[in-house]
């Protein structure tokens, strides 16, 4: 039986995450961000609150239906979570539409950057537009009248979607009332017009503008009354039944279409939309009034995120940036095994540059004298030059396995993809352990080097993407240490074999070992301070929400040990708390990197020990998932990561909030102080000159 803890100790969850968002709406509220960066995070916030509807809403309801019983160490019960989630759901989205409309719209039109509105099209827009929707929109519609032979269609999760009132008879005699037109997803939601058609630099039409045009066209002969832009968001949870499952692969086959029609969560509606069509549209979904949102503008602002990649305006964007390249690899084509005997290999992304993990993989694929290398797949992209060396390595007649976490949340079909393609190369393809997700971020190549075979490691607390390493924040290490290599590989022998888990020297690991050391370093802090000695934890992460790590943090605050918690995104910890958490601070990075660095520092007595993980404090990761927690041995690299992961931002003050007892946050300020802002610091102390910057 799960232990109980005090409900009142604990902050929600949901209502942490809705806070989380908040924080990322103020950095497009920011008017010394770049213009088109802030319409970026408009974007980042609606594509947040998609996953988060998809996700955690959905989560709820079917809870609510079951009973709704609390199950977060917070006491609320899934319908006492819904109802307080309405409200604050319905001010971000309200504010993201002000912020859109009267702001963001204006200031992008005095830089030459318009949306063309219909009302205001001249001759030349219109004719141009009219061509548009006859040769690239027509043909792909499938208008859908609503009759007893044509019931309300399938619409698919979160597609942008038009109901229309008509008045009229068709050629059939039919006086069909409503209809249904479904935009294809192939279509842009912004078209870029010519500027001499536009007359601006860089003008834009709404695809729903130009279907608001033109939707008379599909409907020959008969008068549209009304046409109203919707938009539905489903549950996007995929269900495999592990007990019924033979073949992990096969199941989610057959299970990711059925993604797009999960059950509806929430209506999004044009704010045009009449309140009979509201109902009528909230009916076919079997939705509440409160699960409608009628919005002023696109109903799907994601869409928009494709428009600063549109405009050539370097002077709206963040001033472009070029990795650094730790010493021991600035030279061209710098041999990684030598470089890593010499001593292990830190590199701090997106500051330094992911090009030598992928050098790494390449030189062990063309290299004859290594014989195995074994990695950890969770999101890679569908264009992986790290997953092409694999496929050439196995090629090459080396020995690859590769562990694919297949149920890695929207990444489900490229890594099916992925796998489909090593297997048909002859390379070992396991999908780690059924009902654990594989985690861990770890790679291994295995040399021949003097007769004997040497191993070489890389773990990481990010995923193995090159995109996503220009844009989150990590760590990754290289070592060819023994007995850590050996601690890896005795990881992947749980993911690829059978048999008992062995205890490891170096790696704490979930679902084993991570949970109880962690407590276990946080009560040996508490001892010191109870001892009298100086005691102190740093502790950075995505996410804090497991409640004995939360219990265990605050019980060290009261013997005295100074915490400092930096939690990119949802806390369920109370800070400041009078004689619970006074000890405790908690305070949030937000900025133009996506801080995702997970970093465990332990004063230990003058010991400094320091972790990196791929695991936040979540129940999850610990328990359901296969994670992997390293320490720093080298104490250049300790210094390194204290200084430069978790230093440095305690001093932020101009991208840092703080969150206070009741979970709300609060921007610091510079006051009279000198501004600090961590990321562009750091960018200046491990950048590079673009002038040497990688391609």
């Amino acid at each position: 039986m799960a232990k109980k803890y005090p409900a009142q100790n604990f902050l929600n969850r949901e209502l942490g995450l809705l806070e989380f968002n908040r924080r990322v709406l103020a950095q497009a509220e920011d008017a010394s961000v770049p213009l088109l960066e802030r319409l970026k995070y408009l974007c980042i916030v609606s594509s947040n609150l998609d996953e988060f509807f998809e996700i955690r809403v959905a989560g709820l309801k079917e809870q609510a239906k079951l009973g709704g019983l609390a199950s977060g160490p917070d006491g609320l019960e899934a319908t006492q979570i819904l109802k307080r989630l309405h409200a604050p759901t319905h001010q971000i989205i309200a504010r993201q539409y002000q912020l859109f409309n009267e702001e963001l719209v204006p200031a992008l039109a005095e830089q030459g950057i318009k949306f063309l509105r219909r009302t205001k099209w001249n001759e030349a827009q219109k004719e141009w537009v009219r061509d548009f929707f006859l040769r690239e929109v027509m043909p792909v519609l499938t208008p859908i009248g609503l009759d007893p032979a044509h019931p309300f269609p399938r619409v698919l999760n979160k597609s942008l979607n038009f109901a229309v009132e008509l008045q009229g008879k068709d050629a059939f005699g039919r006086n069909s009332a409503k209809a249904i037109v479904q935009a294809p997803r192939v279509l842009p939601r912004a078209i870029l017009l010519p500027p001499e058609i536009s007359g601006c630099p860089h003008g834009f039409v709404f695809l729903s503008s130009i279907l608001h045009a033109h939707v008379g066209e599909l409907f020959a002969g008969m008068e549209v009354l009304g046409c109203y832009q919707f938009r539905v968001t489903r549950n996007s949870d995929l269900f495999v039944d592990e007990e019924e499952m033979k073949n992990l692969r096969v199941s989610l086959q057959g299970e990711l279409p059925q993604r797009h029609f999960g059950d509806a969560v929430r209506l999004e509606v044009a704010d045009n939309c009449t309140p009979a069509m509201s109902d009528f549209l909230l009916q076919q979904f079997e939705l509440k009034a409160e699960d409608l949102f009628s919005v002023k503008g696109p109903v799907n602002l994601v869409r928009l995120m494709r428009i600063p990649d549109q405009v050539e305006r370097d002077d709206l964007k963040f001033p472009p940036f070029s990795p650094g390249m730790p010493t021991l690899l600035q030279k061209k084509g710098a041999d990684m095994f030598k470089a890593i005997r010499k001593s292990d290999v830190l590199l701090h992304h997106p500051y330094q540059s992911f090009k030598p993990v992928i050098d790494f993989i390449q030189q062990a694929a063309a290299d004859p004298d290594v014989v195995a290398i074994k990695q950890t797949v969770y999101r890679t992209g569908s264009d992986s030059e790290l997953m092409e060396a694999l496929i050439n390595a196995a090629r090459g007649g080396k020995e690859v396995t590769v562990v694919v976490e297949l149920l890695a949340r929207f990444d489900e079909e490229a890594n099916i993809n992925w796998a489909g393609r090593l297997e048909a190369v002859g390379a070992h393809v396991v999908y780690g352990v059924v009902g654990h997700k594989t985690h861990a971020k770890m790679l291994m190549v295995v040399r021949r080097e003097d007769g004997k075979l040497r191993r070489y490691v890389h773990l990481g607390t990010g995923n193995y993407h090159p995109r996503t390493a220009r844009l989150y924040t990590d760590f990754g290490m290289f070592t060819c240490n023994e007995e850590v290599c050996a601690d890896a590989n005795e990881v992947f022998t749980q993911l690829t074999g059978l048999g008992k888990a062995s205890k490891l020297k170096h790696l704490w690991q979930s679902p084993f070992t991570m949970h109880s050391n962690m407590l276990l370093a946080i009560r040996n802090e508490t001892r010191l301070a109870q001892e009298g000695k100086r005691a102190q934890i740093i502790a950075k992460m995505n996410s804090l929400l497991e409640p004995e790590i939360i219990t265990a943090l605050y019980e060290a605050s009261q013997a005295g040990v100074k915490i400092d918690l930096i939690v990119r995104g949802v806390c369920a910890l109370r800070p400041g708390v009078k004689g619970l958490s006074e000890n405790i601070s908690v305070r949030s990075i937000i900025g133009r990197f996506l801080e995702h660095t997970r970093i465990f520092y332990f004063r230990n007595d003058m010991a400094h020990n320091l972790y990196l993980a791929s695991a936040d404090w979540m129940d999850r990761n610990f328990f359901r998932r296969i994670e992997v927690c390293f320490p720093l041995l080298d104490e250049k690299l300790k210094k390194r990561v204290l200084d430069e992961g978790l230093k440095t931002y305690l001093k932020d003050n101009v991208q840092a909030w703080e969150m206070d007892c009741n979970g709300f946050w609060h921007r610091m300020t510079p006051g009279r102080g000198s501004p600090v802002c961590a990321q562009t610091e750091l960018l200046h102390e491990l950048g590079q000159p673009l002038a040497i910057a990688e391609d």
